[in-house]
């Protein structure tokens, strides 16, 4: 879905964040010959599951881009990346809090006044534990968001945060209420999110259409059916939120259970270090 782009001059900040499942599998199927076309300015990767010694080819530090990655202390588990065109002024690999940076849950690179985050939430769908887990985490992030969404700079955090917010954002809503990633909760603190702690849903801010989702699962032909739900986000504070103009979820080429999440932004890009 497209918005107006005000400004026939200026190019448009791209930025795409996937959920991979697996970068090297992500590879095999034609992400990084995908992602070379898109031109994009900034690539957020979620759930790499690989370590530094496993992405030494050259494949994976793609050509034109500086590539970041945060890996789980676990092997073939979790892991966050960037790929980025322009030299970041700093890159922050965690939030300083082993929970989420001992399984590689955030990265963040700034680039003058707008930091950009790869996020790859909790899932608590595998257990009890894993959901008791995914809780302190969120309980653990809203205060910090709630102090980020005020410290005066811009954010956009992209990437798998593990909850489809609404009904619209869900194909089979009545039959996952008591599901992880749409829990009563769940769903509370998201509506907390967006509605007093000072953050914007951007997809929503551009597109308001149903069954627009972002992943689907591996059982009952769910992709052939559309059976999806909108977990992946561009969740951004307001003065960016308000320069989103396009948003596209690509679905032409499978690389993933999950699909890139692709929005443009009008939106100052600096001079990029690759032409």
């Amino acid at each position: 879905m497209l918005a107006p782009f005000e400004s026939p001059t200026l190019r448009p900040m791209r930025i795409i964040t996937l959920n991979a499942n697996g970068i090297r599998a992500a590879h095999r199927k034609g992400f990084f010959r995908w992602m070379a076309m898109q031109r994009a300015d900034v690539v957020c990767v979620q759930e790499t599951k690989a370590q530094h010694p496993d992405l030494r080819e050259r494949d994976f530090h793609p050509l034109g881009y500086h590539a970041f990655y945060h890996d789980a202390l676990k092997k073939g588990y979790s892991g966050v990346a960037i790929y980025s065109r322009h030299q970041p002024d700093r890159v922050h690999y965690g939030l300083g809090w082993a929970q989420m940076d001992c399984e590689g849950r955030w990265l963040q690179a700034d680039f003058g006044s707008l930091s950009i985050v790869s996020l790859y939430m909790p899932s608590g769908s595998s257990s009890d534990e894993r959901q008791e887990i995914k809780f302190h985490v969120m309980d653990h992030l809203m205060p910090r968001l709630k102090e980020m969404a005020r410290d005066g700079r811009e954010y956009i955090i992209c990437g798998d945060w593990n909850i489809a917010h609404k009904k619209i954002d869900i194909k089979n809503w009545r039959g996952n209420l008591k599901q992880s990633g749409f829990l009563p909760e769940e769903r509370a603190w998201m509506t907390e999110l967006f509605e007093t702690a000072g953050w914007v849903d951007a997809f929503r801010a551009v597109d308001p259409r149903e069954e627009q989702y972002t992943w689907w699962s591996n059982r009952a032909r769910s992709w052939d059916n559309n059976t999806g739900w909108r977990i992946d986000y561009h969740v951004c504070t307001p003065g960016i939120a308000e320069k989103a103009r396009e948003v596209k979820i690509f679905k032409d080429d499978r690389f993933s259970d999950h699909a890139p999440l692709i929005m443009d932004y009008e939106y100052e890009v600096p001079e990029r270090t690759f032409p």
